[in-house]
């Protein structure tokens, strides 16, 4: 079974609290008709503090979109590296160990995807599949878990990497002023974070079925629209009310799996803010805490896009995990209004590190010899 092992995860040196949230957006929008409101929008998030790739004072400016996706790939290439050895680390990799990366962003644009750049200069074999996921926003965490997970069924002894990196402040947009705008611009954050699937051994979450739901006539709730300025991120007060549809999906995956969604053991759940955990709460019917490591990453550094479920996941790990056979659910959120959804197991008896010999055999590789990719009819279905 597929094993999601500890995630690894940054955030940038430059910090931004509350109280300078509230300041500046206090002298930034003085004449606002609705500043009052977008103040207490801001201050009912629960984020204590965001980290960002940039000093405030240079985030404030707009040099232009080019200017700021050459920023966005700098900083990936300065950033993710570090981050994906330590997650190789947790799961007793080396990155010729890994068979395909699943690299998710919604906040830059790279061609080739960043993927290219680490298999060229990380120690990645040239055969290493590649899925860059662009479009699914905050959804996406749950998205590159699933597909590393569908994968690992499909090949059942190679391992995924997944890396997440957004840095939403690089799409601060100073001339959208609308209420949704002004919440966006005290609720997100910039990480990067990165985790192994192991088809084979390893210790953490034994991923056991996953699903996708997306809630009809919501496309235009979370989205972006592109322009001569780069990404301008569009949110509809109606998102906080997902939860009412959303927690019957929930539900209805778990009960096909024989298992009740109010009745679980961990819950790590994407935290686009507070209503979301509190609403979710009470429609699964599970107490508040149960969302700690959730909310734990919201309160620290904010939302942080599709990292969060990796930051919560890894939040779980520190507090210890859970005994040997704990059912969890993963799920993370975003545009459509799409969820991305996985249950799985915790086990603390994980075995095998990377590939022995006779899994090379059944990769097509052996010690010492040139990776080749796996083969076989499952690949046409991915």
């Amino acid at each position: 079974m597929a094993t999601l092992c500890k995630p690894a995860v940054s955030v940038p040196e430059h910090v931004i609290t509350m109280e300078d949230t509230l300041a500046l957006a206090r002298s930034l929008h003085a004449d606002h008709p609705q500043l009052a409101l977008a103040l207490r929008l801001i201050e009912n998030t629960g984020v204590a503090q965001r980290h960002i790739v940039q000093p405030i004072e240079q985030t404030l400016r707009h040099p232009g979109f080019e200017d700021r996706n050459k920023l966005y790939e700098a900083e990936a290439k300065a950033r993710v590296p570090d981050v994906i050895r330590r997650a190789l680390d947790h799961a007793d990799l080396r990155a010729a160990d890994i068979d395909m990366i699943v690299y998710v962003s919604c906040t830059g644009f790279m061609m080739p995807s960043l993927t290219a750049w680490l298999i060229n200069t990380m120690g990645f074999n040239s055969y290493t599949r590649q899925l860059p996921i662009a479009q699914l926003g905050c959804a996406a965490g749950g998205a590159a878990i699933n597909r590393a997970h569908d994968f690992c069924k499909a090949y059942p002894e190679a391992n995924v990497l997944i890396i997440a990196c957004e840095f939403c402040s690089l799409c601060y947009q100073p001339t959208d002023l609308g209420v949704g705008s002004l919440l966006s611009n005290g609720l997100f954050g910039d990480a990067v974070a990165a985790a192994v699937v192991r088809g084979k051994g390893g210790i953490g979450v034994v991923l056991e079925r996953n699903g996708s739901h997306l809630v009809p006539d919501t496309t235009d709730w979370i989205a972006y629209s592109v322009r001569a300025t780069g990404f301008h991120f569009l949110l509809d007060k109606r998102v906080p009310t997902t939860m009412e549809p959303l927690a019957p999906a929930l539900r209805t995956m778990a009960a096909e799996h024989g298992w009740d969604a109010g009745g679980l053991d961990f819950y790590i759940i994407h935290a686009g803010g507070p209503r979301i955990l509190d609403d979710l709460s009470h429609f699964l019917e599970v107490p508040a805490e149960a969302f700690r490591f959730s909310r734990g990453t919201l309160t620290e550094y904010g939302n942080i896009a599709s990292a969060v479920v990796l930051d919560a996941v890894r939040r779980l790990f520190d507090e210890g995990g859970a005994a040997d056979g704990a059912r969890g659910i993963i799920a993370g959120f975003g545009p459509g209004i799409t969820a991305e959804m996985c249950l799985g197991r915790w086990t603390t008896t994980g075995t095998g590190t990377g590939h022995d010999t006779a899994e090379r055999q059944v990769l097509g590789t052996s010690p010492g010899k040139t990776k080749r990719p796996p083969t076989g009819e499952p690949v046409s279905r991915l």
